[in-house]
């Protein structure tokens, strides 16, 4: 008798261990999702998606981005470091590198190769240029290496940057219709990933096409189809239905990622991720990072507003219900923690708003760089701008000193013609953004977002409403709301019910998730943690 107490006195020691930590932590990110949304559409989803979420859930409402631009590389590596760009390095998606003269790519790792079914290009990628661990670095190093971490996306920076340094593995889609890696993480594909690369998933989603999920009367959140405000996916007139094999056929399997169907096939391949590699088969936690990129690929070209992202949402909410569904099966219902947020949101179209009489505009980049050259050849018989981008303008400084002036005055010079123009409400020299006070709320946004060894000199932040793309479709990187406001929800594992209406930022839920795991925090975080979800 004596003997049996005590292996129940050690059983349950051993359950009370087992659930100091979750066995599976699964990282959502959704790539340009407005908090918006989940109101907007919510009549229409299901009660097993987003709304099992947020029911069962803890729902943040106010959560934004403390930094500019808002852009996707930017937006995953502050979720996962719990801080910004100033700190993290990864300033945009691609950026103007001055040590070169040449722009790089967040993820650019030229002493890497691809493996898998790939260009050569696809592959080069590693986290080298990410200067700050991650939350699930410091899972690793807590579980001595034990814990898995596997980052999966469409997007090789929606799945490298999430995974950071010491990941087992990360994988993203080729424009072969395969996932694939670098030879940062290992010298060929685990089995399983060729096999169901070999089985050409992708496959069933083009021979399918993209009809409406549900009725169209259903989409009255929404503008008509095929209006001024969409542009064309692949050149197709942007009218339902979607013919997605005459879009293969002209294209490759790339335009996979321009449909809701590229989540899909996101979820398939976690699944299978999850099976494999008996992700939260035992105590030790491992860490699933997935990113959603479709939906910004089709917001981009076909806008906020588009029947075709609503549908895209609406099969979303379902893929999520089916892949807790899953969870909950595989892992175990009360064994798995999911948080699901965005790497930024975005804004409206500018023609629409326009039509609705608000004065803004939209101004392509290139018009604005080549503005700039045009001004600094009339104002000082040269061309001084190395490069114009990510709102930043850099200037050549050995030019500038080989013609004699002063680098201040050329600054100031550049400045007062940017405030000539309509769209500028401030721009900031390299010495007021790290000097920034308190006084200028954007400011700090802009110090948050620079790295005075890659950023530029000067950097213009629009006024609102005002966006650098075109006419048709949307884009995001300002400071304002509308491209900083974004969901945050965590459910399952030591969640409680509830919502909170406070303003919080995205560079506490790294630190949040450190001090729920019990393990270190991210080496570059200011460490403020969302307490709700903390308190029992």
């Amino acid at each position: 008798m004596r003997r049996v107490l005590q292996l129940v006195i050690l059983g349950i020691a051993s359950a009370t261990m087992a659930q100091q930590r979750p066995k599976l932590v699964v990282g959502i990110v959704v790539d340009q999702m407005k908090m918006e949304y989940l109101y907007r559409f919510s009549d229409d989803f299901s009660a097993n998606g987003f709304k099992r979420l947020m029911k069962n859930g803890y729902t943040f409402h106010n959560m934004h981005y403390n930094y500019m631009p808002t852009y996707t590389a930017p937006g995953h590596a502050s979720v996962y470091t719990g801080t910004t760009p100033s700190v993290h390095g990864i300033v945009g998606n691609e950026w103007f590198n001055k040590a070169t003269g040449k722009e790089m790519y967040c993820t650019d790792d030229a002493s890497v190769a691809t493996i898998g079914d790939g260009t050569k290009s696809e592959g080069e990628m590693s986290p080298k240029n990410l200067q700050a661990t991650t939350i699930t670095d410091e899972l690793k190093l807590a579980t001595n290496f034990k814990g898995k971490v596997i980052g999966i996306s469409l997007k090789d920076r929606g799945a490298i940057l999430p995974a950071g340094h010491f990941a087992n593995w990360a994988f993203w889609y080729s424009q072969t219709g395969a996932f694939i890696s670098s030879t940062y993480y290992g010298q060929q594909l685990p089995d399983w990933v060729t096999e169901f690369n070999n089985q050409k998933h992708f496959l069933k989603y083009i021979d399918k096409g993209w009809n409406l999920l549900k009725p169209k009367e259903t989409y009255n959140e929404s503008l008509t189809d095929n209006n001024p405000y969409e542009g064309k996916l692949y050149k197709k007139t942007p009218f339902f239905p979607y013919s997605l094999k005459e879009m293969y056929a002209d294209n490759n399997a790339g335009v996979l990622r321009s449909t809701p169907f590229g989540n899909n096939l996101i979820i398939d391949f976690a699944e299978k991720a999850i099976e494999a590699e008996a992700l939260g088969k035992d105590n030790i936690t491992d860490f699933l990072t997935v990113s959603f990129s479709a939906t910004d690929y089709i917001g981009h070209t076909l806008g906020p507003r588009s029947i075709e992202l609503q549908d895209t949402y609406l099969r979303l909410d379902e893929s999520i219900g089916e892949f807790l569904a899953f969870l909950d099966k595989t892992v175990g219902k009360d064994n798995y923690l999911v948080f699901l947020t965005a790497d930024h949101a975005g804004a409206e179209n500018v023609t629409y708003l326009k039509d609705n009489k608000y004065d803004v505009d939209n101004i392509p980049w290139k018009n604005i760089e080549r503005a700039l050259a045009e001004f600094s050849v009339k104002t000082f018989g040269v061309d001084l701008l190395l490069n114009y981008s990510n709102y930043n303008v850099f200037l050549n400084k050995e030019t500038i000193k080989t013609k004699g002036l002063e680098l201040s005055k050329v600054k100031q010079a550049f400045k007062d013609y940017l405030y000539a123009q309509p769209y500028v409400k401030k721009v900031y020299t390299e010495e007021e953004i790290l000097s920034a006070s308190s006084g200028d709320y954007y400011a700090g946004f802009v110090a948050k977002g620079y790295d005075p060894v890659q950023n530029g000199e000067l950097v213009v932040n629009f006024k609102p409403g005002y966006v650098e793309y075109s006419a048709t479709g949307t884009t995001h990187g300002s400071p304002y709301s509308y491209d900083t406001h974004v969901p945050m929800l965590f459910y399952g594992w030591g969640i409680k019910k509830g919502e909170s209406h406070n303003k919080k930022v995205i560079t506490q839920i790294a630190p949040t998730l450190a001090q729920k795991l019990k393990i270190p925090f991210p080496n570059g975080t200011e460490a403020q943690v969302l307490e709700e979800v903390l308190n029992d």
